[in-house]
């Protein structure tokens, strides 16, 4: 319930013939939802000719059964779930990207976010581009497209693109012979593979999308590593792996990732136990029970509970039927999407003093409700504890934090934190765990210590390739 969105998922399969791999990608998508509800999209690859259909809104909503069956067979398909750190949420936007070129056909799915979208989008347009999208992904395709004229073979174009690109990318390719995994160098987003029990090779952003389409886990794609699915079977290349230090996303421990996902070697769920663990260990409280906000808190509030002794109780309710954009415009100022959202369970926080957990706080306005719920069915207290260190610095890297003035860590003390959000007592993560839940250094926790892997771009600003005439500098 923090408000923080991660870009996107992908997901791409390569069948040894021709399959409903549409199919194998819709329900790939359905288990990376969590990862992007703006959009989605899926590009078939029959033959060699590409046939798609993106749209804004859910899986299930732009995939209903008839639109599904349109969708032929075919020996390969690259699909996309997108939340927009990067350019608006508009049709234009939707992924993947297709490119029709005198050298082939190309679809790319991209999950990240390029630190030098900006000075790469200048400098194709000087050169002649149009681009007809906002997003940094189909400055990618530009460059692979461009380095595709000279390159003798896609592989080879991909690699030498990546050598311009900063920042975070995951990325799945097609082209009309092969489905290409390339992940950054500092390995920001998390990309891995699998096969299938007829010999299909399945490319997803989370290991829990492999297990829903019934794909065995082989590995995690290497930072820096590019792999190309073909005809001829599986080829690795690792020239970029180790060209940096890994920096892996630790919010995707602490809230993107889905707990059954295991990424780069390390359980989700575990992760969150232990920062639970670790939270009741730096921040003890003297209460009656635990409780976590749904989804991303549960786990956390567990390990709280297995650490302190506090049982861990079910104290919030969250209804799973409501999508983003349930509310229509005009109802925004006078319904609580809190209350519509959440609910408490009365009968276990009255009386009671609460040990409330959350992932983190971004501007406070959710935390306050959540904690005026929770007064309302009769919590006696609330100590509320945060299972990440508090934010301080935008996000780069396909979290959508792009300033620092509406974050309230800011502004405000975490005592001064606690009086506006109505709690008790509150307690963050010490920044020195953070660690402790991977069990390495490879991590990048920029917007809590401001430690920036890659140069930071002059403009960050989501909507920077958006602006009305009055709005530009």
């Amino acid at each position: 319930m923090s408000g923080l969105h991660e870009e996107c998922g992908v997901f791409g399969v390569f069948c040894p013939g021709a399959e409903d791999v549409a199919g194998l990608v819709y329900y790939g998508l359905y288990a990376l939802q969590h990862r992007g509800q703006e959009s989605c999209g899926i590009v078939v690859n029959d033959d060699g000719v590409f046939v798609s259909h993106k749209d804004l809104g859910l899986v299930g909503d732009v995939f209903p059964p008839e639109r599904l069956s349109t969708l032929p067979h075919g020996s390969m398909a690259v699909g996309h779930v997108r939340y927009g750190t990067t350019g608006g949420s508009t049709r234009a936007n939707c992924q993947p990207i297709e490119v029709n070129h005198q050298k082939g056909k190309l679809a790319l799915a991209h999950n990240g976010n390029l630190s030098n979208a900006a000075a790469l989008r200048d400098e194709l347009e000087l050169t002649g581009a149009i681009f007809h999208s906002t997003s940094d992904t189909e400055t990618i395709a530009y460059i692979v497209t461009r380095e595709r004229l000279t390159a003798p073979s896609i592989e080879e174009a991909v690699k030498r693109a990546s050598r311009r690109l900063e920042g975070a990318y995951s990325l799945v390719l097609m082209s009309s012979t092969k489905l290409i995994a390339l992940r950054d160098p500092h390995g920001f987003r998390p990309l891995c593979y699998g096969v299938t029990g007829d010999g299909a090779y399945v490319v997803a952003s989370e290991s829990c999308a492999l297990q829903a389409v019934g794909a065995q886990f082989v590995r995690d794609v290497e930072p820096g590593e590019m792999l190309v699915f073909s005809k001829e079977g599986m080829v690795s290349h690792r020239d970029h792996c180790g060209s940096k230090g890994r920096s892996a996303c630790i919010f995707e421990y602490i809230y993107f990732a889905r707990p059954d996902s295991v990424i780069d070697g390390v359980s989700v769920h575990d992760s969150r136990i232990r920062a639970g663990r670790l939270l009741a260990a730096a921040h003890p409280a003297d209460a009656d029970i635990v409780i976590g906000v749904p989804d991303s808190g549960l786990d956390a509030a567990l390990g709280f509970s297995l650490q302190s002794g506090i049982p861990y109780g079910i104290g919030l309710i969250k209804n799973k039927y409501i999508g983003r954009t349930f509310i229509s415009p005009g109802q925004s100022n006078r319904l609580d999407k809190v209350k519509i959202k959440l609910s408490p369970v009365e009968s276990v926080v009255r009386g009671k003093r609460v040990v409330l957990i959350d992932d983190s706080i971004v501007r406070g306005t959710t935390s306050q409700r959540i904690v005026r719920l929770l007064r309302e069915a009769g919590a006696k207290e609330i100590h509320m504890r945060i299972s990440a260190p508090p934010f301080l610095h935008p996000c780069y890297y396909g979290t959508d934090i792009d300033s620092e003035e509406h974050l309230i860590a800011n502004h405000h003390t975490t005592q001064e934190i606690a009086a506006i959000i109505g709690a008790d007592t509150l307690g963050y993560l010490p920044r020195e765990a953070l660690r402790e839940l991977v069990g390495h250094d490879g991590i990048c926790a920029a917007c809590f210590d401001g430690s920036y892997p890659t140069p930071i771009p002059t403009d960050t600003r989501k909507d920077r390739f958006e602006q009305k005439l009055s709005e530009k500098r």
